[in-house]
């Protein structure tokens, strides 16, 4: 019979590839440290890859104050396409000319986000509507109407612009949803735009540079050696 470890504790940085959700990512380390809990703070999208915070065993608890820190992401958006998902994993609903616009245009427009905005959450998220997920919903074609809510962009940085793509650096209030930002901005823009590429660099004060790699995830072993102990978090998550 496996041993099940209930006196392992901590939070576990992770390097998500794509390709995989969340959900399973936490489930596979529940599974090999064979723990009764663990789960993540903050879910990344299927194909997004980068930072997420696995909290096992008592550290489950902190779970709110670690989604609450700010984020930042490495993203790139593809200019001239909205899909349904607002990623290249939905449905192309249209497309239109971008040879009119420029990185001057992209940039001065990148500035207006800036601060407090108000953001609809997308129909393809993990937001609860009656106990059903959104995504679940618009996966049948239902719309649901969602209330705006008040985030913070920090940052908003155009890193560079060619061929159509838009490669960005944000860093934002927990609750922002990047696949929206790229909606948004493709509005204004007025050709539309999607997610092509999307990567947390940060939670806080924690760095995807220092995480584990998602395939040396392979051991009870090498997962506990990579964990942060439950009573330094404490310190760290207030």
């Amino acid at each position: 019979m496996a041993q099940i470890y209930d006196d392992i504790s901590g939070l576990l940085l992770l390097d998500k590839p794509s390709n995989i959700t969340s959900f399973k990512v936490a489930h596979r380390i529940k599974r090999i440290l064979n723990v009764k809990k663990a789960g993540h703070c903050g879910t990344l999208d299927p194909a997004a890859t980068g930072l997420l915070l696995i909290l096992v065993g008592k550290a489950t608890k902190l779970q709110d104050r670690f989604m609450k820190k700010d984020k930042v992401y490495i993203s790139s958006f593809l200019l001239g396409m909205i899909t349904d998902s607002g990623d290249l994993d939905g449905n192309i609903v249209s497309r239109s000319n971008i040879s009119n616009i420029d990185i001057k245009v992209i940039k001065a427009l990148a500035k207006t986000f800036k601060g407090e905005v108000f953001q609809t959450p997308p129909m393809y998220s993990a937001l609860k509507y009656n106990g059903k997920k959104l995504y679940e919903f618009a996966r049948q074609g239902v719309e649901i109407e969602r209330k705006s809510r008040e985030i913070m962009i920090k940052r908003f940085d155009i890193l560079s612009y060619n061929d159509g793509i838009v490669r960005v650096r944000i860093e934002c209030s927990s609750g922002t949803y990047i696949r929206t930002l790229a909606q948004d901005l493709g509005n204004v823009l007025k050709c539309g735009a999607t997610v092509k590429m999307l990567r947390r660099e940060k939670i806080g004060i924690f760095d995807v540079k220092d995480a584990l790699k998602f395939e040396e995830a392979d051991s009870a072993d090498k997962i506990i050696k990579n964990l942060i102990p439950f009573k330094e978090l404490l310190s760290i998550s207030s």
